[in-house]
């Protein structure tokens, strides 16, 4: 189910966040999984250095389905491949993941503000983050970080309209989520979904370790 993902995911984080990873990564992990792959999570996430889903989620080879770009920023490329992940794959949750300082996010603010084209293709992204930096200029405060949440937010309505995804969703066999990574702490906060308590994943020693760890 979804939320068991999720909360596989979040305690997996918080293995990572502790400095007590324990991913498979083995020769012999690498040798089972060959025949074939059966991830159990998408991330989406930035293509920053800092920000590895397999590591950052402490997940072994197989284990996810990583999508990245700039800023998040969607094509036709992405949205194909992530509506792969649902069809072929029977990946139950998708997380759209951010994070703070996003350079991408920086870049398009300052495009944005001289009102000059970026370089190349950069100014595709530029565009793709627009909304995202107008949203977080209205909030009035911290303006990188807050168009760097509204892009997670934008993403993850967009996805919601998707006909493959939202088939999934209202069958109950997807979950698209929007999460923030800290690069200092290293713990990452959903931003648009609640999950049961009732159903903790087996690789944590309970709900409790993972919602006030």
């Amino acid at each position: 189910m979804p939320d068991e993902a999720i909360l596989r995911l979040q305690a997996g984080n918080l293995r990572f966040a502790a400095g007590q990873s324990t991913a498979d990564q083995s020769p012999e992990r690498r040798i089972a999984i060959a025949p074939g792959q059966h991830p159990f999570a998408t991330i989406f996430s930035c293509v920053d250095s800092r920000v590895s889903p397999e590591l950052i989620f402490d997940q072994g080879l197989g284990d996810l389905f990583v999508i990245r770009t700039a800023g998040q920023v969607l094509d036709r490329a992405v949205l194909g491949s992530l509506e792969f992940c649902v069809v072929e794959m029977g990946i139950r949750v998708l997380v759209v993941l951010g994070h703070e300082h996003c350079g991408a996010v920086k870049a398009a603010m300052d495009a944005l503000a001289t009102e000059e084209a970026a370089p190349a293709e950069i100014e595709y992204l530029v565009e793709g983050l627009a909304q995202a930096v107008e949203q977080g200029r209205q909030l009035g405060g911290d303006v990188w970080n807050d168009a760097g949440r509204a892009q997670v937010q934008l993403v993850v309505a967009r996805l919601e309209t998707v006909p493959i995804m939202r088939r999934a969703i209202d069958a109950g066999q997807l979950a698209i989520v929007g999460a923030w990574y800290d690069l200092d702490t290293g713990r990452v906060e959903l931003l648009t979904h609640r999950v049961r308590t009732d159903s903790p994943p087996k690789d944590c020693q309970s709900y409790e370790e993972i919602t006030h760890a």
